[in-house]
């Protein structure tokens, strides 16, 4: 059994910063990617930035300059480091991990999402 817990949303005024955390455990062998998405209310869930297992990372350019992901091997958890927030940054972010089980099998849990509210 895996489970992933985020933390770290709020409400913040334009300008702000927050740091959203995630952490998975749980029965797996191999962390792979891990992926930050967001949901604005009434729009599809999009992509926000990505880190590979070799620390590669790729942002949206929306946010770019402005984000920064990163991970703690160590801990199994990976962050979203949010610099001069937007308004239309206000969504619900949900936290994506790949992850490798038993070899070969890989599977993508979610976050259960928390809430940044960005106000202007």
């Amino acid at each position: 059994q895996v489970q992933v817990v985020e933390s770290g949303g709020g409400l913040v005024q334009a300008g702000g910063s927050l740091r959203l955390s995630c952490a998975v455990s749980g029965s797996i062998s191999r962390i792979n990617n891990w992926s930050w998405y967001r949901q604005a209310p009434g729009k599809q869930r999009e992509l926000v930035a990505t880190i590979t297992s070799g620390g590669s990372t790729n942002a949206a350019d929306s946010v770019k300059g402005r984000f920064t992901i990163s991970r703690d091997n160590a801990k199994n958890t990976v962050y979203l480091q949010m610099n001069s927030l937007k308004p239309e940054d206000t969504g619900v972010y949900y936290c994506n991990v790949n992850v490798m089980t038993t070899w070969p099998r890989t599977a993508d849990y979610w976050g259960q999402g928390t809430q940044v509210t960005v106000s202007s």
